[in-house]
C-alpha cells in the first residue's frame, strides 16, 4: 500500500517528472554496476557492450513505465484527497461536518501541546423553520450558504467552523479570553443582521442566536459543548438575536427547551 506521505509527494506534476527520470537512472545504474561485475572476465568487447545494454534499455523501459505509474498514483492521490474533504465536508456549506469538527477540536484540546485557553460558539438560526415553511427548503439551503459565509468573514485564520446539524453551526476559537469571545460572537451576529437575503425577490431578515464557552485550563470538547449549548438556549430564551458567553469555570446550571 502506498504510504500517505508518498501519496502527497505524487500529487504535483513535479513529483511525476522526478519519479520518470530518477526512476530509469537508479535502474541504470544498478543495471551498470551488475554488469561491470558480471561482464568483467569476458573481455573488453563484451563488457562494452553490456554496459551500453545497461546504458539504453532501463532509459527504453523503466522511463514510461516509471511516468505511467507516478501518473496512476497521482490520480489515485487527487482522488483520495477529494474523497477525504467529501467525508469531512458538510455538501451545503463547506463547513466541516460535526464529526469532522469534533474530532478537529478534539485533537486541540487533547494534545500533548494543548492550548491554555480558547471558547466554543454554538450558533442557531433564529426562526429557520418559518423560512422553509415560507419559501421552501431551497431558501433554506440559501440561508444557510449565506449564514457561513457570514460567521467565515469574521473568523481569523486558525478558527474552526462546523455545521452541526440542520441550522446549527459551532465555532472553535483557539487563544481568545471571554472578552474577545465575546467581541467575535457579536461580529458574527452583526454580520449576519446586515447579510443580505431575499428569497423571492422578498426581503427576509435572517438573525443568529448564539452561546459560548471559554476556557483557561485543560478541558474537554463535550463539557464546552454542554455549556456553549446551554446559553443557545438561554439566548433564544431570552429573545433570540443574541449572544451569551460564560467562562467554563463560572456558570449557572440551567435546564431550559429548545426554542425554534
Amino acid at each position: 500500500m502506498t504510504s500517505p506521505r508518498t501519496i502527497h509527494a505524487l500529487q504535483g506534476w513535479s513529483s511525476v517528472a522526478k519519479w520518470t527520470v530518477f526512476g530509469p537512472v537508479a535502474c541504470m545504474v544498478i543495471a551498470l554496476v551488475y554488469n561491470a561485475i558480471a561482464f568483467a572476465d569476458l573481455g573488453p568487447e563484451a563488457l562494452r557492450r553490456s554496459l551500453l545494454s545497461a546504458t539504453i534499455l532501463p532509459a527504453l523501459v523503466a522511463s514510461p513505465l516509471f511516468f505511467y505509474f507516478s501518473v496512476r498514483l497521482r490520480n489515485l492521490a487527487i482522488t483520495n484527497r477529494r474523497l477525504g474533504l467529501v467525508a469531512r465536508t458538510d455538501s451545503l456549506t463547506s463547513c466541516l461536518n460535526r464529526g469532522a469538527f469534533t474530532a478537529r477540536v478534539e485533537t486541540v484540546l487533547d494534545g500533548e501541546a494543548a492550548l491554555e485557553a480558547g471558547a466554543l460558539l454554538m450558533i442557531d438560526a433564529d426562526n429557520f423553520k418559518a423560512i422553509n415553511d415560507l419559501f421552501g427548503h431551497d431558501a433554506g439551503d440559501e440561508a444557510l450558504t449565506i449564514l457561513s459565509r457570514s460567521i467565515r468573514s469574521v473568523l481569523r485564520a486558525g478558527d474552526l467552523i462546523g455545521r452541526m446539524g440542520g441550522e446549527e453551526f459551532a465555532v472553535f476559537l483557539p487563544r481568545v479570553d471571554q472578552k474577545n469571545a465575546e467581541a467575535i460572537a457579536e461580529r458574527i451576529r452583526r454580520v449576519v443582521q446586515l447579510a443580505q437575503f431575499a428569497p423571492r425577490g422578498q426581503a427576509y431578515p435572517l438573525t443568529v442566536s448564539i452561546g459560548g464557552a471559554v476556557f483557561n485550563n485543560r478541558t474537554s470538547f463535550a463539557e464546552l459543548f454542554r455549556i456553549a449549548d446551554q446559553r443557545l438556549y438561554g439566548a433564544k430564551h431570552s429573545g433570540r438575536n443574541q449572544a451569551v458567553i460564560v467562562h467554563a469555570l463560572d456558570h449557572p446550571s440551567i435546564a431550559l427547551r429548545k426554542t425554534a
